[in-house]
């Protein structure tokens, strides 16, 4: 009587055997100890890479494009992690102009970017203009609004001209610079053997 009675229970004891084995699993793996080290940021929900997002003109033109080589997602700050970032603006009137940089953090599904390490803005040269090249460390960039600006030394040298500041705005709708503060300018013009070195800080 006995023996049967354990053999009918048997599968209950099983079950019960195994759900405290699951529970003590569990409160292993999420122990203090395990969870101190660890936080949000270490934990993408997902990656991609070869990342590439294209924004359309309504007449069907690409309007800008960002790559990277992996693209990192966190779920938490609702941002991402770009490795290798290119932000290239298409301009069919004019030449097109890229941003570069060795990585880039976009927040609010790309609405800000902000491209942080040996950052480049280049542009080539059309018509007659000469090629355009920007160097910083930190720039921050509104997609949409084709705007670029920092608060960091800058280095721009614009054909046979070199400009160096510490700050910058840039609005690529109307292909403006504005240098902020502690500018200094330097020409050299190509057809004479001296050069002309002007200081005018801000």
């Amino acid at each position: 009587m006995i023996r049967d009675r354990l053999f009918a229970w048997s599968p209950a004891i099983l079950l019960l055997l195994l759900a405290i084995l699951t529970w003590w699993l569990d409160a292993k793996v999420r122990s203090p100890q395990n969870l101190a080290g660890a936080t949000t940021s270490d934990a993408p929900d997902f990656y991609i890479e070869g990342f590439n997002a294209v924004r359309m003109n309504p007449d069907g033109t690409r309007r800008y494009e960002l790559t990277g080589t992996r693209l990192v997602h966190y779920a938490d700050k609702d941002s991402s992690l770009l490795s290798s970032p290119t932000l290239l603006y298409h301009d069919y009137e004019r030449a097109p102009l890229t941003v570069s940089a060795d990585t880039a953090e976009l927040e609010s599904g790309g609405e800000n970017v902000y491209f942080r390490g040996n950052v480049r803005i280049e542009r080539p040269p059309f018509d007659f203009n000469p090629p355009l090249g920007v160097a910083t460390s930190y720039l921050h960039v509104i997609p949409d609004q084709e705007i670029a600006k920092t608060d960091q030394a800058v280095t721009m040298v614009d054909g046979n001209s070199t400009v160096r500041s510490v700050g910058l705005e840039f609005d690529n709708t109307i292909r403006s610079i504005k240098l902020l503060s502690r500018v200094q300018a330097h020409y050299e013009n190509p057809r004479a053997e001296s050069s002309t070195t002007t200081s005018s800080p801000r």
